[in-house]
Order: C-alpha cells, then structure tokens, then sequence
C-alpha cells in the first residue's frame, strides 16, 4: 500500500500545528527551556540590568513573573540556566549562588540576567489589567520547572524519583508546579501535554492561597486635557474629604477577591527580629507555599498597608510569625482600621516568653516544625475571643513635689494590654534589663547572657528590697471595692492584673483549674481581670508550680500610687510617676485557638481504625544525632537508643504517653530488661513527629495534649533527649555480645545464689508497709508469692494503696497475677476502692489502665466513683465515670461479636 502524496501533505501539515500548539502551551506554563534555544540576538541587549530583589515589589514597576533571591550554599556544578548560558562555566570560576524562595531554582548570581534569554519566569503573583487581559481565564495555570532532585512519588504513574544527583549531574529528573506541588517524570509517558493544559488546583492548602487572579495591578490615570483636570479637581477633593486618607489614595494594586464559603484566605506578617533571626528563615518558606504576595515582612512598613488593601478580602485570616509584643502590634493596627468583621488572628511564637501563644495553644516557641502542619492548624483552627483592656494614666494630684523623679514618666509605654499589667519588682527587674541593653546593646547578644542578667538583676533587687514597700505607696480598687487593707495585709512585693492564664514565660499565676474553689474559672474572654499579689517567697515558687495570692476578679481597677514605681505592660517597662491609672475593658479581639484534632496526620486509604491499645516501642535520639540526621529518617532511626515498650490506650494524647514513658524509666528493671542502657531520661526530654513529614521534627511540650500518639507514631515512638550523648560518642552502649546490665538494687537471681527457702508472705506484707522496694523486689525474686493475703484477706496491693507507693503499685500490677486487681478483702473493697476514696489520683490511674473492673460493688454498693464521690473529689469521679462507660460498652461489644 503506498501513501498518496495528499495524504503525506496532511501529515506534515498536522506535524506542524502540533508543534506549534506545543509552542504556544510551553510558552504559557513557563516550561519555555523545554523548547529549542531562541537564536542568539545580533546585537546586544541594551536593557538596564534589573536589580536582584530578595522582597515582594509593590511598586507599579513591578515585573510579572519576577524571582526573589536569597543567598544560598547549595553545592553543586549545575545551573538552572544550563550550560549553554552558564556564565560561572564560561568563566571556570566558582562564584555565589543564589536561590528564588518562590520556585526553589538555583542560579549563579552573575547567570540571572541570563533566565530572560531562556524566558523563564517566577510564578506570577498578580495579573495584568490591561485590554488584552480581559479574556484572561480565571483560573490560575501550573507553573512547571525542571528539578534535578524530587522527593516523593511521580502523580502519573505513582513511582519514586531516582535520584542520580551527583556534582556534575545535568539529568532532569522531574518536572514539578511550583503551585501545587504536583510532579512528574520527565519523560513523555508520564508528563505529557495536557498536564501543560490543565488548571491548577493550587494544592493541599488551596483553602488559604491567595490566587495570582485575585491581584489585579491596576494603571495609574492619564487624563490629558487640562479642562478635564481643572473640572475634576474640585469634585476629587470634595470625594476624598469624605473617603478616609487612607481610601481616596492610589495604589497600584488592587485586590478583586472571589467569595467562596470553603476558603480562608491568610496573610502572614513575619517579624524577622523575633527569636534570633527565626523570622528571616521562615519567610523564605512561606513564600514557597504561599502567593509571594499574602507574605509581608513586618520590617518594611509594618501590617497597615497590607491590612488595609486586603481589608475585603471575606473570611480572611491572619498569621503572625513574631512574639506577644508582634500580636499586640498587629491587634492594635486592626482596632485602627475598624474592620467588620474583624480577620482572626493565629501565632507563630518566634519570641523568648510567648504566654499569649501558650494561652492558644500554639506553644512556647517555633523548634522546626513544617511550614505545611502550620498552614494546616491555622486552616483548621477555632476562632475565639479575647479581652483586650484599655490603660489611662494621668497625674495624680495628690502627690507632694518630695514624692517626685527625675527619671520617671508620665506616660505608660502602651496604651492598651492583652497580657498583663504589672508593678513592683518584675517591672524593676525588666526596667534593669532594658536600660542596660539600651546602654551597651553589644554585651546583650545572646539568650544566655539575658537570662544570667535577669537572675543577677533579681538577686541585687532581692538583697537591696527596692519593692518591700511597695504596699504602703499603692491604693488599688477593684468594681468599687477597696483592696488596699487587704495588701497591706499580704505586703507584696508584685503586683499583677492579668488576662490570660499565662504569664513570665509560661507559669500560671492564678493556680492551675480545680485549686480555686473561691472563684470563678479563669478565662480569657469572660471580661474580668484577675488581680494578684506576690510576695518574694511565692514568686520564686512559680516557677516550680506554685502560684502568688489570690485578691479578686473585677471588671474595672483604679490604681492609685503615691510614688513613681516601675511598671510594665506586656512586658515593655517604665518608671511612672505618682499616678491615677483606670483599667477598664476595651473590646474583644478574634483570635485562632490551635484544635485538638486527629486529622492532622495525612490519612492514607488503607488507614485502619484506632485499636483499642497500642503497644508501642520507645527508642530516643540524642540532640547530636538529630540536628546531624534529622533531614535522614532512616539514619536517624538506626542511631537511636531503645528504651523500653509501653502500653497506651488507642485514643491517648501524648501527655497521657509521657506519663506512661516516665513510669517506664521508674521501673527498677526497666533499665535491664526493657532498655539496653541504664541512664535516665533528662527532664527536658520531647516527642518527636517521624511520620507526618519528610523528616523528623519536636513537638513543644505545651501541645502534647493536642496530639495524638497515633499521629506521630505506628510501631516506634522516638523522642528525643537533649542531654543524652550521641549513638558515636557512647562507649558503654553494650554490644550484642555483652550481658545487658541490671538494676542497682536488682538481686542476683535465684537460681544464681543456691536453693533457699522461700520467703515468708509476712515479710512481703512487711516490706510493702515500710515502702521498701528493693527488699519486696528481692523478697519476690527468692520466690515470694505476690498474690498472698493477711488475715483480713487484704493482697499486698491494698497495703500498697494504703500507704500511698507509686513504685510499689507499678511492680505489683506488673508482676502479680492479673487477678489481683479485682481481689476483695473482708469489706468487700477492692484496691480501685480503696484508692478512689483516698483520693489517690495517680494509683487509681494505673490500676484501671491495668484492666481493673469500674462495675464492682463493695458490701454497701459503692463502685470506685461512688466512693470517690463521697471522698469529694469531683475530677477523680469524672475519670472513674467516663471509664466505666468505657468499659460497659466494650463489654457490649464483646457479648455481641460472641
């Protein structure tokens, strides 16, 4: 059969329109490289060279598609330009690098004049107003780019990327959206034309994207007949009068947004001076998985201008990366512009103390936590309310001219206070600080210098008592009342009106809930103030638990002072003359509370159902191991240490893990038989996430009750112990060879040490009552019976309870038979019972979640929460009551599968 000359004249033609449909959708995606080199212009380039910017252009200079660069020390000989443009290879130099935080290419920094000639662009962040945009599609495109290394799976056809990266590789291995972070094979079969196409669903977090199509830079008016410039003028100014300033200003941009009920669009103002230069390093991510243009550093002018040009933006949310002081900023430019409804606002704690985050459950500090989990808490948060409390100071006029300071003000530093207020001697101590680091801002450069400057300062203050009288210059009252008696009484030496249940870097001031009967339950929008009174005794308690003196709750405080005394104000201080200071409720600010949820971690098809108990391998990681391995899971797990198994309920959070994990380094043989090195767990030790992300990362010990175990564990749980040596630098590790080494009061084993007789169960019932362990754990090992009863038929666990011996208990629920649990004396009791009626929280912890039964009566009917009803522990009953329940349908279950 041969082709007809017509036939082959069609072909071509076809070949040909292909081509150039390929072309054309090449052009588009911004794979412009894919396509033959464009020809080498005769003459050269006359064009100015562009300045290399590292921050959002906001001018209506502004180039579309236009990089950001950050400087970078990726090593390597490649370009993202290619050999063909390279300047660094023509030269046969080494010179920097620089990396675009928006589509993650590398390029020598003398080569990024070079990405026109291959005309390859940014991801473009805005689109053009122009006559020629109005069919614009109004859906946002992919924006591919070629990756020499790629982590995960090929979308099409679902295997992983070989990575054959080396220092002189130039092999494309995937082709990957800088938007939605979809990748593919470079190769035809995987990555083919209508993936060039096809619209962008922007991703994972497409709910808080901001689309390129939203951003609309708008042309600044021409008008050229002077007579319409003359008309216009009169009516220009008589709208401006009636527009804010801020409104009747033009701007070169000009938000369009597209209401939708299931997007939450989020600006994120990142403090690049929080938490010792944080903030300049988390940017960069941002801009990566965010529009460059919802991501404001808050060095270049602050939140106002972005505020007020997103401000009808609808279900906006904001994000601020920063300290309280960084969250009272932006809280305040808000009341400023008066935006109805007002955006909420979530945290990144960047900052040192951080208690506002620590009230919402966002944590006492940034570690390295994924940039993605972040978005999605900020996403799936709960929108609450806060207090936020006006302060008016004026002079007072009672004050003589002998009272009066030369170094004192007239004006407190803000104006209004989310946190606290505070007077006396923790504003001394932090006036201290600033005027010193003020003074010499060179010896002020590290963490630990301020703290050592903080303890030194409160020592001196301490010996010279500069606030011992503090009671004697203060009137305070609170809704009318006169509390000045009352703290003449308690003289203290600090004076706190607080908001939130935070305060000086996470302690709780008021007492933990449950320990004030006397008054109502702390909150932070219930419109009342706590007032609290520290004397230096109960000051130093609070940082070990304890908690200063309760005066009152109010809603209005008039404070009254003779003398200038330091104050401060969400922690900014001041030395205030004798004044009058009002503080009186001025409104409500809407923040994002982080949720306790259990679809943080990425739920996979084959996700079977939370079991009913995990029994769970603990192995930890030293801080040397995981700041060298921790971009390596797999190497990082083969340098841990294993600990020991525990045994958790499917549902616990990881509080309720930690305890079980503590208990485990309690055990006597959980040294010798469960792990195979005897040292102990530091008391700064933390979780680690191994399973949510492509790394290993901390988990913040305040947010251990907002994670599940099943989230960051399956078989393996790691935590990591900052004061354990590295896996190389541990010599005493045992091999597999040597005997693992035993407890310091584990006997040797009977059958080590002859046939002697077995021990009396009077010796067992003795040693329990003294509280000697060793002597029980010895007395068992020489063949004692753990289940023997005294002649009231009371086991040794019910001594165990009665004397109140935690480590007893453990070894004894580990050890005896499991019918122990439920064994009765005389009285019909149990051990549940005798625990729950003395109150004792933790042992009746571990006897249920040993398997103890919640349904049993004693000889009057009482379960354990009856008895612990009467015992008048209200939290206790709770837990014994929503055990039972648990333990009744199990039962259920259980009959019915039968």
């Amino acid at each position: 059969m041969q082709c007809c000359p017509s036939g082959l004249l069609c072909f071509i033609k076809w070949q040909t329109y292909l081509r150039r449909l390929t072309r054309k959708a090449i052009t588009k995606s911004g794979l412009q490289h894919l396509a033959p080199p464009p020809p080498t212009p005769g003459a050269p380039c006359s064009e100015p060279e562009r300045q290399i910017r590292s921050t959002v252009d906001w001018s209506e200079s502004a180039t579309y598609g236009e990089h950001i660069w950050f400087e970078t020390n990726v090593s390597g000989d490649f370009c993202y330009v290619g050999e063909q443009y390279c300047v660094a290879k023509m030269l046969q130099k080494s010179v920097s690098r620089r990396k675009c935080a928006a589509c993650k290419i590398v390029v020598h920094t003398p080569c990024i004049a070079q990405l026109e000639k291959i005309n390859f662009r940014c991801k473009p962040s805005f689109r053009e107003s122009g006559s020629r945009n109005i069919r614009e599609p109004t859906f946002v495109r992919h924006h591919w780019v070629h990756r020499r290394r790629q982590d995960g799976k090929c979308r099409h056809c679902g295997k992983g990327f070989q990575q054959k990266f080396t220092f002189h590789s130039k092999e494309i291995v995937a082709i990957s959206c800088s938007w939605c972070k979809q990748a593919y094979h470079s190769k035809v079969s995987c990555f083919m034309l209508q993936q060039i196409e096809e619209p962008c669903s922007l991703g994972v977090h497409a709910a808080v994207v901001i689309p390129p199509t939203w951003i609309l830079r708008a042309r600044r008016p021409q008008n050229t007949l002077k007579a319409s410039k003359k008309k216009k003028r009169a009516s220009f100014k008589r709208k401006s009068s009636k527009k804010g300033p801020e409104e009747g200003r033009w701007r070169p941009f000009i938000i369009r947004p597209t209401p939708s009920p299931l997007m939450k669009p989020l600006l994120v103002f990142v403090n690049p001076k929080s938490g010792g230069n944080q903030g300049a390093k988390i940017i960069q991510s941002f801009l990566w998985y965010l529009n460059p243009r919802q991501v404001f550093d808050l060095s270049q002018g602050g939140p106002k201008e972005a505020l007020e040009m997103y401000r009808k933006v609808h279900n906006l949310r904001i994000l601020a990366c920063g300290g309280d002081g960084t969250v009272g900023w932006i809280l305040s430019t808000l009341d400023q512009l008066r935006l109805k409804p007002p955006p909420p606002v979530a945290i990144l704690p960047l900052g040192t103390g951080n208690d506002l985050a620590r009230t919402l459950n966002w944590g006492g500090g940034y570690t390295d936590e994924p940039v993605s989990k972040i978005l999605s808490h900020v996403e799936e948060g709960n929108v609450v309310q806060l207090d936020r409390w006006d302060l008016r100071a004026e002079p007072n006029p009672e004050a003589g001219p002998e009272e009066r300071d030369d170094g004192a003000t007239d004006r407190l530093p803000l104006d209004v206070f989310n946190n606290y207020f505070s007077l006396g001697f923790d504003a001394h101590v932090t006036l201290e600080f600033h005027e010193s680091r003020e003074a010499n801002p060179e010896k002020f450069n590290s963490r630990f210098r301020n703290k050592m400057f903080y303890a030194g300062t409160a020592f001196s203050d301490f010996l010279m008592g500069s606030s011992k009288d503090l009671a004697k210059h203060i009137r305070v009252v609170c809704d009318g009342t006169d509390l000045t008696p009352k703290i003449q009484d308690l003289k203290p030496q600090c004076i706190v009106f607080l908001n939130i249940p935070r305060y000086c870097a996470g302690t709780m001031p008021w007492g933990h809930p449950g320990e004030h009967h006397d008054f109502e339950p702390q909150r932070h929008d219930d419109g009342y103030l706590e007032v609290i009174g520290f004397t230096m005794t109960s000051l130093a308690a609070l940082q070990v638990g304890g908690h200063g003196e309760r005066l009152t709750q109010c809603r209005e405080v008039v404070l009254t002072t003779s003398k200038a005394i330091p104050v401060q104000v969400d922690g900014e201080p001041c030395k205030l003359a004798a004044s009058r200071i009002r503080i009186a409720l001025r409104n409500q600010a809407t923040m994002v509370q982080k949720a306790k949820r259990r679809s943080a971690a990425p739920l996979h098809s084959d996700q079977q159902p939370v079991p009913e108990q995990l029994r769970i391998q603990v192995s930890r990681v030293s801080m040397h191991d995981y700041e060298a391995l921790h971009y390596d899971k797999e190497q990082l797990k083969e340098a841990s240490v294993p600990l020991g198994t525990v045994v958790v309920p499917g549902d616990s959070d990881l509080e309720l893990c930690r305890a079980h994990i503590e208990r485990l380094q309690q055990e006597p043989e959980g040294a010798g038989a469960g792990s195979p090195t005897c040292q102990k767990l530091s008391p700064k030790w933390c979780f680690l996430d191994a399973t949510t992300a492509s790394r290993f990362y901390r988990i913040d010990r305040a947010q251990e009750h907002l994670n599940y175990v099943t989230e960051i564990a399956q078989d393996e749980i790691y935590i990591l112990d900052p004061e354990l040596l590295g896996a190389s630098a541990r010599p005493d590790l045992p091999t597999p060879t040597s005997p693992l080494p035993t407890s310091p009061c584990s006997p040797t084993p009977r059958s080590l040490s002859g046939d002697a007789a077995a021990p009396k169960g009077e010796e067992l019932i003795e040693a329990t009552k003294r509280n000697d362990f060793c002597k029980l754990q010895e007395l068992h090992r020489a063949g004692g019976d753990l289940m023997h009863r005294d002649e009231r038929s009371r086991t040794l666990l019910h001594h165990a309870v009665s004397t109140g011996s935690k480590d007893v208990v453990r070894y004894l629920l580990d050890h005896a038979p499991p019918e122990i649990l439920d064994a009765v004396e005389e009285n019909g009791e149990t051990c549940l019972h005798q625990a729950a009626a003395l109150g004792q929280r933790t042992i009746c912890h571990y006897i249920v979640e040993a398997g103890a039964s919640l349904m049993k009566t004693d000889q009057q009917g009482d379960t354990p929460r009856q008895r612990a009803e009467k015992a008048q522990d209200t939290e206790l009953a709770a837990y014994l009551e929503n055990r039972q329940h648990y333990q009744m349908i199990q039962r259920e279950d259980q009959e019915t599968a039968v």
